[in-house]
C-alpha cells in the first residue's frame, strides 16, 4: 500500500477548534462497530459532511407557536389583574426544608413589604390572582407618624359644595380683602383632604399641622411657627372623599409654609396609638397666607359666607309679606301687625341667642360669635306677638292664624341658609344618597337633614296656608297651633338624623307627646267647629 493511501486511511486531521465527529451506526446495518467494520463516510467527506450540518436549516416546526390552553369561560381574569413571578427571597434560617429551598413561600411576617406589594405571591398555572393589598405596617414604638403614604389623587368628580379641588392634599383657606390685609387679629384655615377606606369597620384619623412663615426678614419668634392636630374620631368606609379643616390663631400674617402628616390617634388618655389607617393616606404641603381670623373661624370647604343670614333674612322678608297678603284679606289692621311682627322678630333674634348660649355651655364663644336656635326664636317672638297684639288691640286668635303660614315659610327658606352655611348638620354617611356638606371642621357625605327639615316646613306651610284660604275655624289661633305644633312634632323625628348629640334623655320624648296632643286637639276643633 502506497504512502498515500496509508495517510487518506489514517483520516484528515480536524480543523482547528472544529472536533473531530464520529459517524454513528447506520440503522439496520447489522454490524458492529466494536468488530472493526466502519460504518460511516470515507475519512475524506468527514470536513464537508460537518460543515453540512452546520449549515442546515431548522425544520419548520421550530417556529410554531407553542399550543397554549385557552382559560375556561368560567373564570375570566380580571381587566386589571396582572400577574408577576414572584421573586425568590433569600433564606432566613428556617427549620424546616421547604423554606431553605430556592423559591419556596416564606411566612408572611419575613417578607419585605415592598416586595409583597411589586411582585405579589406566586400563582399557580389554570388560577386568576386575587388583587394584591398592601400589609398594615404599625409605626414604630413612639413614632405616631402612619406608616402608610399614598399619593394625592383628585377626583375625576369632586364634591359639588366643595367647589375648586388643590392640586394636593393640603389646602389654605384664603380670603383676599384688602381693607382687611394684616389687621389684627390674624389667622390661618387649613384643610386636608383623603379618601376614606372603601370597606371595614369605621376608624379614626388623626392629621398634624405644621407650618413656618416665609415671609418678612426679621428674626423668626414663638409667633412665626406652629403646630396643631386634628382628629376625626369616626371615619365611616365608603363615605368618599373627606376634608378636615383646623384653623390656629394668634400667628404673625404673611406667607407661609404648612405640611400636613397623617399621624397614629391618641388614646383617651393622650398617649399614643399603635392604631393605622387601613388605607394610605397622603402627606403634602402647601403654601398659602394669613387672613382676617373671624372669617377664617367661618370658612372651610362646603361653607358659602354669608348664606345663613341672607337665606334667613329672606324667609324673614317672605313672611312679613305673606302675612300682610292674609291680613287683609282677613280684614287685620295690618299697619299694626306689620309693627307688632317686626317688633317680634327683633325680640325673636334676642332669644335666638339666648337660647343657644345656654343649651350650648361648653362652647367658649361670645354673643356676637354664637349661634342661634330656632326654638329660642319661636318662644321670643310668639310671645311677642301676644303681648304686644293685645296692647295694640288686634284680634290675637286671627293675627296668629295670619302669621303661621309665613312663620313656616320664613323656616323652609331659613334651613337652605342651614344647609349652605355649615350648621345643623346631619350625621355622616356612606349611603349613594347621602349629599357632601361641612359643618365648618369636617367636610363628607351626610344625611342632608336641613334639607329634610326645610321640606317639612314647606309641606306645613302649605297645608296651612290652604286652611287660612279655606277654613273658618270658630276660635281664632287653631290654625297656628295646629301647623306650629305639626312642624315642632316632625323636627323631633329628624333630631336622631342630626349630627349634634341631645342634651337631655327624655326630652325629645316628652316633646313629641306634648306636640302630638296639640296637633290632635287643635285639628279636632277645627273639623268639629
Amino acid at each position: 500500500m502506497s504512502g498515500k493511501s496509508s495517510r487518506n486511511n489514517k483520516g484528515a486531521p480536524s480543523r482547528k477548534g472544529v472536533p473531530s465527529v464520529k459517524a454513528a451506526p447506520a440503522a439496520g446495518s447489522g454490524r458492529s462497530a466494536d468488530k472493526g467494520q466502519a460504518t460511516a463516510a470515507p475519512a475524506t467527506d468527514r470536513g464537508s459532511a460537518a460543515r453540512a450540518a452546520g449549515s442546515a436549516a431548522p425544520p419548520l416546526s421550530a417556529f410554531r407557536a407553542p399550543a397554549l390552553k385557552s382559560p375556561s369561560p368560567s373564570f375570566p381574569p380580571p381587566r386589571a389583574a396582572r400577574t408577576v413571578p414572584q421573586q425568590a427571597q433569600p433564606s432566613t434560617g428556617a427549620s424546616s426544608g421547604a423554606g431553605n429551598r430556592p423559591g419556596a413561600a416564606q411566612p408572611a411576617s419575613l417578607r419585605p413589604a415592598a416586595a409583597s406589594i411589586a411582585h405579589g405571591p406566586s400563582v399557580p398555572s389554570g388560577v386568576v390572582p386575587s388583587p394584591v393589598t398592601a400589609p398594615t405596617v404599625g409605626p414604630a414604638p413612639g413614632d405616631r407618624t402612619a406608616a402608610a403614604s399614598a399619593p394625592f389623587l383628585a377626583p375625576a368628580r369632586p364634591p359639588l359644595l366643595a367647589g375648586a379641588m388643590p392640586d394636593g392634599p393640603v389646602q389654605v383657606m384664603s380670603w383676599n380683602c384688602s381693607q382687611l390685609d394684616g389687621v389684627e387679629p390674624q389667622g390661618l384655615g387649613l384643610t386636608y383632604w383623603f379618601d376614606a377606606a372603601p370597606a371595614g369597620e369605621p376608624y379614626p384619623v388623626s392629621v398634624r399641622f405644621t407650618g413656618r412663615r416665609v415671609s418678612g426678614d426679621e428674626r423668626p419668634g414663638p409667633r412665626d411657627s406652629f403646630a396643631a392636630e386634628k382628629t376625626i374620631q369616626r371615619v365611616l368606609p365608603g363615605s368618599g372623599r373627606i376634608a378636615v379643616t383646623t384653623r390656629v390663631p394668634d400667628i404673625n400674617p404673611g406667607t407661609w409654609e404648612v405640611t400636613a402628616t397623617p399621624v397614629a390617634p391618641r388614646a383617651a388618655d393622650g398617649s399614643p396609638t399603635q392604631a393605622v389607617a387601613p388605607v394610605p393616606m397622603p402627606r403634602g404641603s402647601s403654601t398659602g397666607t394669613t387672613a382676617f381670623l373671624p372669617v377664617v373661624k367661618v370658612r372651610a370647604p362646603g361653607v358659602r359666607i354669608g348664606a345663613w343670614p341672607a337665606l334667613v333674612g329672606l324667609g324673614f322678608v317672605a313672611a312679613l309679606v305673606l302675612q300682610w297678603i292674609l291680613g287683609v284679606q282677613r280684614d287685620l289692621p295690618v299697619g299694626r301687625v306689620l309693627l307688632v311682627s317686626l317688633l317680634a322678630g327683633l325680640v325673636g333674634l334676642v332669644g335666638a341667642k339666648v337660647y343657644y348660649l345656654q343649651t350650648h355651655r361648653q362652647e367658649k364663644r361670645g354673643a356676637l360669635t354664637a349661634g342661634m336656635s330656632v326654638q329660642g326664636f319661636v318662644i321670643a317672638a310668639v310671645s311677642v306677638l301676644v303681648l304686644a297684639g293685645r296692647a295694640a288691640s288686634i284680634p290675637v286668635g286671627a293675627m296668629l292664624d295670619v302669621t303661621a303660614p309665613g312663620l313656616l315659610l320664613g323656616m323652609t327658606i331659613g334651613r337652605l341658609g342651614c344647609f349652605f352655611g355649615g350648621c345643623c348638620v346631619g350625621l355622616p354617611t356612606a349611603s349613594r344618597w347621602g349629599i357632601w356638606s361641612s359643618d365648618r371642621g369636617v367636610g363628607v357625605r351626610r344625611i342632608p337633614v336641613q334639607l329634610f327639615e326645610s321640606a317639612m316646613a314647606g309641606t306645613v306651610a302649605t297645608l296651612t296656608l290652604l286652611a287660612v284660604l279655606l277654613l273658618d275655624p270658630p276660635v281664632g289661633g287653631l290654625l297656628f297651633s295646629a301647623g306650629l305644633s305639626a312642624y315642632t312634632f316632625g323636627r323631633q323625628l329628624l333630631f336622631p338624623l342630626r349630627g349634634v348629640p341631645r342634651k337631655t334623655a327624655k326630652g325629645r320624648q316628652v316633646t313629641m307627646v306634648v306636640t302630638g296632643l296639640v296637633l290632635s286637639g287643635s285639628i279636632g276643633g277645627v273639623l268639629l267647629g
